[in-house]
This record gives structure tokens, C-alpha cells and sequence, in this order.
């Protein structure tokens, strides 16, 4: 059986971050209950880890916008999923960080 990853050990690239996203609401501001077929993609997470500063093809450096901790909101098609357990981590290029909540 293979050992489970711990995510919070996971180390992103330069250019990328890690994110949890948040669980998504079963039930709408007015009451109504959604089934589990109805789920979204989430587009808010915490930040569990970031890369290095990214270095174009340029050779000019971005750093990264956000930090470890941080609560954030990113495209909605953006990153890559990464099952680990029961939860769907993203790894994220800086680019598809929106907003910092």
C-alpha cells in the first residue's frame, strides 16, 4: 500500500502555489438544499504553500503575490487537481490568483 502524501510537506515550484480550496455550500442563501450532483469547482482556497519567485523567459522575476495562510480566490478553471485522501488540492500558477480575501 503506498504511503500517503502529507500536503503541508509538498514543496510548489517556482511560478506556483499550493491551495486547499474551501468546501463548497450544500444549501443556498435562501434554504434550499443541493444535491451532490449539482457541486461546483471551488474558487476559494487557503494558501498551504508557495514556490520560489518565477522567472520569465525575459529573465525578469515575479515574486509571488501571496503568502502561506493567505485566504484567496483564483479562476475558476485555473491550476491543476491533486487528489490526496478525501481532498482536491490545486496547484495554482501566480497568474490565476485573482484577489487575496
Amino acid at each position: 500500500m503506498a504511503k500517503l502524501i502529507d500536503p503541508k510537506s509538498l514543496k510548489p515550484l517556482p511560478g506556483y502555489i499550493l491551495v486547499e480550496p474551501v468546501k463548497a455550500d450544500k444549501k443556498t442563501i435562501s434554504g434550499i438544499y443541493l444535491p451532490d450532483s449539482h457541486d461546483e469547482k471551488p474558487q476559494q482556497g487557503v494558501v498551504l504553500a508557495v514556490g520560489g519567485d518565477w522567472e520569465t523567459e525575459h529573465g525578469a522575476k515575479i515574486a509571488c503575490p501571496v503568502k502561506k495562510g493567505d485566504h484567496v480566490i483564483y479562476k475558476k478553471w485555473g491550476g491543476n487537481d491533486v487528489k490526496i485522501g478525501e481532498v482536491e488540492y490545486q496547484f495554482l500558477k501566480f497568474e490565476d490568483v485573482l484577489a487575496i480575501i
